[in-house]
């Protein structure tokens, strides 16, 4: 059972919609209207090479989180002298 998006031309909504072979979507759940067209929808691709840049890209980030929560330490040390 395929997943399609779906455009409606009345009033400009875009929805998926889970098709079965023997029953296809007619009318658009937001303004009822029946003048649709079916998109191409967009996988989703998953691979090591993806992985690999989002964990590059969390260490990164998580490294200059690291800095800021360590100099933001460091300046109320030097300015609370309790």
């Amino acid at each position: 059972m395929p997943i399609y998006d779906y455009l409606c031309h009345e009033c400009g909504h875009e929805f998926e919609g889970l098709v079965r072979k023997e029953i296809e979507i007619t009318d658009c759940p937001s303004c009822h209207g029946n003048d649709l067209e079916r998109l191409l929808s967009m996988p989703s691709v998953h691979s090591e090479a993806r992985k690999e840049r989002s964990m590059r890209a969390a260490r990164k980030r998580d490294k200059i989180q690291a800095t800021e929560r360590e100099y933001t330490q460091r300046q109320y040390e030097l300015n609370h002298d309790d």
